[in-house]
């Protein structure tokens, strides 16, 4: 069975970017354009990690972490902030609301592919 992870950006084309890496690399793959669009999606669903962005419209990716977490079934789940934000104050913001890790746009996807392996083997 193929592992599914939850990719969250408000960017068409980092959604596809992303995406493209991981089916390349045998994951399934969910999309969401917002952090309210990703808890729509992954309700009753099997998610074994999210990749969000920080900055998006309508909820954040800070919201969406702390959410997640305070759902049982996400208490241990990895997630993964990609973003262009590298600010320390940003990432300690992150690792606050749950984060697992920090990966900075532009990405390189055998980085991604090698993040993502570790996190979730």
């Amino acid at each position: 069975m193929n592992k599914t992870i939850l990719i969250v950006d408000d960017s068409p084309t980092m959604r596809q970017m992303v995406g493209d890496t991981l089916r390349g690399a045998g994951y399934a793959v969910l999309e969401g354009v917002n952090g309210s669009d990703a808890l729509a999606k992954v309700a009753g669903r099997t998610v074994h990690l999210v990749i969000t962005d920080f900055n998006m419209p309508v909820m954040g990716g800070l919201v969406l972490i702390e959410r997640l977490r305070a759902k049982p079934e996400f208490r241990f789940t990895p997630i993964l902030v990609l973003t262009t934000e590298s600010e320390t104050s940003r990432k300690e913001q992150g690792k606050a609301a749950g984060a697992t890790g920090w990966v900075t746009k532009p990405f390189d996807p055998a980085r991604l592919v090698q993040v993502v392996k570790r996190l979730m083997p």
